[in-house]
């Protein structure tokens, strides 16, 4: 009878994650307090600034990989045809990622030169 340890291992390594994360935390604001400075106020972490433009990244990138499978559908119907066979189909995927990447590749680059110039500004 054999038994999969994979979950048992998974669930102590998450617990081990976690408890050493929490221990070093511990460690490191009492070596804080040792020194004199406050741990509740910390210098080191800069907090990231919010970005207005998200809605408009991803709504570009939705954009660009809608684009990219419709060009992915009307280039494989124009090289298969309506019946394809089991070595296209491998083809056609490749077909539908390239299009899908490159298109939402596209839309956030986009994004970025509208961002750019705004910033600009």
């Amino acid at each position: 009878m054999e038994v999969d340890l994979t979950p048992i291992m998974i669930f102590l390594g998450a617990f081990a994650l976690a408890f050493g994360i929490r221990y070093l935390s511990n460690k490191e604001k009492m070596a804080m307090i040792e020194r004199g400075i406050n741990p509740g106020i910390s210098t080191d972490i800069k907090k990231p600034t919010p970005s207005p433009f998200w809605s408009l990244k991803f709504g570009l990138l939705f954009v660009g990989v809608g684009l990219g499978l419709l060009l992915a559908m009307v280039t494989s119907r124009m090289m298969f045809g309506e019946e394809i066979t089991g070595t296209e189909e491998g083809q056609q995927v490749a077909i539908f990622f390239g299009f899908i990447t490159l298109m939402g590749g596209a839309g956030l680059i986009i994004s970025y030169l509208v961002e750019k110039k705004w910033m600009e500004k």
